[in-house]
């Protein structure tokens, strides 16, 4: 196969709304996928309605609700932006942030890499990291959940 077949094969992923194509000819193989946040168009901001709370619900059943388990109120920080993901300043550096550790608002957790440029990235939630989601000097897409959170 050779660079023009593969363009060709683009082509039809593109015309046809293919998500993923394989192809096997003269003993090759050639397996293109694209993510599915390329595929999926952007529609605008995306509207939530809060639940209202009736006069008609209890007051039991209210506080039943605030009083869920704390592991079950997690936070997603996502990337901002796309470009490589980073823990630490530099290789040697200690990561900015730990599973179980408590971050603040304003403190940087990672960096991501975009274009030559070292971009921090800074909480904007006051919590415990749970979760590192992304493996250092991994690329991330916009939107992409890189730490869960629980809040405090």
């Amino acid at each position: 196969m050779n660079i023009k077949e593969i363009k060709e094969m683009i082509n039809l992923m593109n015309e046809n709304g293919l998500i993923e194509l394989e192809i096997e000819k003269n003993g090759m193989r050639i397996r293109l996928k694209k993510t599915t946040s390329s595929t999926e168009p952007f529609l605008g901001p995306v509207v939530v309605e809060k639940e209202k709370i009736t006069k008609t619900e209890s007051a039991e059943s209210i506080s039943q609700n605030i009083s869920a388990p704390s592991s079950l109120r997690t936070v997603e920080i996502k990337a901002p932006m796309v470009g490589t993901f980073y823990r630490a300043s530099s290789p040697e550096a200690p990561p900015y942030v730990e599973v179980g550790q408590i971050i603040e608002v304003g403190q940087v957790i990672c960096i991501i890499e975009a274009m030559k440029l070292m971009n921090e990235i800074k909480s904007e939630i006051k919590g415990k990291i749970l979760e590192i989601l992304v493996d250092n000097a991994e690329p991330v897409e916009f939107g992409q959940p890189m730490f869960l959170v629980e809040p405090l």
